[in-house]
C-alpha cells in the first residue's frame, strides 16, 4: 500500500531563476522539484506519488549549452501508494451500477467490485440503487467497504491504476455507512 522510496531526479532551473545567493538557488531547486513531483502523478513501479519527505542531496549543477539552463541532480525520499494483488484494503463506494460498484481507495478512483465477487448481495434498483444481502447489510454510495485486491494494472496514458476487487473472504464487506 504505502512505500518509502529513494529517488534521484534531474531538476532544471531556467537561467533567469539563477541567483548568486545560494539560499535563493536552493529554494528555486526545491520549488521546481515539488512542482515536478506533483505533476508526475504516478509510475508503474512505484505507484502514486504522495509526499516528498526528505531532500537528501543536491548535486553540482551542469549548464546546458544552448539554453543556459542549469541541470541539478537531486536525491530525495518520498512516500508512494501502490495497490498489490492479494492486499486487503478499504475503499468508499463512489458509483453503483447494475453489475457492480466503483470505489475510491486513496488516490485510486477506478476500483471495481463486480456483483459476481459479492455473492450474498443482490442489486436493488431505484433512485439511489444499492446492493443488499439477506442480513440487510447494504452497500450504497459513500459506504466504506473492506475488500481484497484480485488484480491491478497501470494505465500509462492516464498515469493511473485500476483494480478489480472481491468480497470473497473473512471479514470483508461493508464496515460503515455514509463515511463521507
Amino acid at each position: 500500500m504505502y512505500l518509502k522510496s529513494q529517488l534521484s531526479w534531474n531538476v532544471i532551473i531556467p537561467a533567469e531563476n539563477l541567483d548568486v545567493e545560494g539560499l535563493m538557488l536552493q529554494k528555486a531547486i526545491v520549488i521546481r522539484l515539488l512542482d515536478d513531483f506533483a505533476s508526475k502523478k504516478a509510475s508503474k513501479n512505484l505507484g502514486y506519488f504522495m509526499a516528498l519527505t526528505t531532500l537528501e542531496r543536491i548535486g553540482e549543477g551542469k549548464v546546458r549549452e544552448h539554453t543556459g539552463d542549469v541541470l541539478f541532480p537531486v536525491g530525495f525520499s518520498c512516500i508512494t501508494f501502490k495497490i498489490f494483488r492479494g492486499e486487503i484494503l478499504e475503499g468508499v463506494v463512489d458509483k453503483i451500477l447494475k453489475h457492480g460498484v466503483f470505489l475510491r481507495c486513496g488516490p485510486t478512483d477506478k476500483v471495481y467490485l463486480s456483483h459476481q465477487k459479492m455473492a450474498d448481495y443482490k442489486y436493488v434498483p431505484g433512485e439511489n440503487p444499492i446492493f443488499m444481502n439477506e442480513k440487510m447489510s447494504r452497500i450504497e454510495k459513500d459506504t466504506v467497504v473492506r475488500f481484497i485486491v484480485v488484480g491491478a494494472r497501470y494505465v500509462e496514458a492516464e498515469k493511473e491504476f485500476q483494480a478489480v476487487v472481491s468480497l470473497e473472504g473473512d471479514y470483508l464487506g461493508p464496515i460503515s455507512q455514509n463515511a463521507v
